[in-house]
This record gives structure tokens, sequence and C-alpha cells, in this order.
């Protein structure tokens, strides 16, 4: 799946926004993953009323307050946007972990004709191996939410990580074996503390900011 974007640069949608210049970078991210295509505007209605329910997919499936592990699950937005703020400006509430194209990189519009994506938005789903799994999955995702991942899943044949170590892509330090069974003690406790009284939880992963487009495309 790196290859899709060999000899480019990929950017992670957080603070610093971390740049994924390398093979082994993209491999890191991409690798045994579905990968979903998220071709979107701000300036686009359609986009603006699905984003939030697609930012909802992902984070659902991927934000450890939700699941014990992220699901084998990586995301790129290809920005359909006219200028660079506006792109910056829809991207602000959307999760960390998402991934973008730099603005000035023509692969942005070479996605939209290789995938021949007509309108916005539009999700392409993609198999680890760089196949299609779906042209378009955006009403999918509008009916079934994050269910759609395990028929993916199965279809893609994508090998399932369970048995491995929680995998945590910003620190990559390696973690002890009995991790997986301090964090399952760590949730119980946190969740008994809540029910004995108030206190502090974890909050689902939000974005960088502050706004959240379909329309034809070409």
């Amino acid at each position: 799946m790196a290859s899709l974007f060999s000899g480019r640069v990929l950017i992670r949608n957080n603070s610093d926004q971390d740049e994924l210049d390398t093979e082994a970078e993209l491999s890191r991210r991409l690798e045994n993953r579905l990968v979903l295509l998220f071709f979107g505007a701000g300036s686009c209605p359609q986009c603006q009323a699905f984003a939030p329910i697609l930012r909802d997919f992902f984070v659902r499936l991927t934000d450890e307050f939700y699941v014990l592990r992220a699901a084998q699950l990586a995301l790129v937005y290809v920005s359909q946007d006219p200028t660079e703020e506006q792109q910056d400006l829809f991207l602000r509430d959307m999760p960390k972990k998402w991934l973008f194209l730099p603005f000035e990189d023509d692969l942005r519009r070479d996605l939209g004709r290789r995938f021949s994506v007509e309108r916005l938005p539009a999700v392409v789903v993609l198999k680890p191996g760089g196949d299609v799994l779906s042209r378009d999955a955006t009403d999918e995702i509008r009916r079934l939410g994050p269910a759609c991942f395990a028929n993916w899943q199965e279809a893609a044949e994508v090998l399932d990580r369970n048995f491995l170590q929680p995998e945590d892509l910003d620190d990559p330090a390696p973690r002890s074996l009995t991790e997986p069974l301090r964090r399952c003690k760590y949730r119980v406790d946190r969740e008994a503390r809540g029910k004995r009284g108030p206190g502090g939880g974890s909050q689902p992963e939000g974005g960088r900011g502050a706004e959240g487009g379909a329309g034809d495309l070409f």
C-alpha cells in the first residue's frame, strides 16, 4: 500500500504536523491496513455534512476510549480544496491520526482521476495490497457506521493482529509482555472509580481545533 505514496510525503493531522517522508515510515502507517482515501473539500456543503459522520466512524474504530485495540485502518484526506487555508480549516476538527497530502502535491488531483472520483464526498476503500475494495463507501458508512469495517476486513483478508501486543504509533518504544493485562486492569479500575463517584475520565480523540462539504468534482 505504501507504494501508492512512494516518493511522496504524507502529513499527520496533529499539532506538529509530523511528516512521513521515508518508505519505512509510510510502511509502518499503512502496512496490513485497510486504507480509506477521503476525497472532500471544506467548500463543499455535502462534505461538511459528511465529515462529522466519518470522523465518528474513524474515532470509534481507532480511539482506545472506545476499543481496546485500534482497528487496522488508516485514512488519507485527499483534499480537493481550492486553497491551502480552506484545507487547513477543514482538517482542524478532524482526528489527529488522519493523514493528508501537502496542498502543493499534484497527487491530490491524480488520485481523483485514478480512482474515477466524480463527486464529493467520496471514500475509496483500498485493500492492503492496493486493490480497490469499494469505489465509494460514503453511503455504506452512513448506513452501517463502524460495522462496515468487519465486512471490509473479511473481504480484504486483513491479518488479524489481536494476538499481538497493542500498537502505539505515537510511541514505538517496546512494551512489556504484561502491558495488555495492565491496560485491562486500568480500564476496569477506572470504570469502577467512575461508578463510585465523580472522577476524571479519558475523552475521545478530537481534532486540531474548529470547523468541520457533495458536489461534482470533475
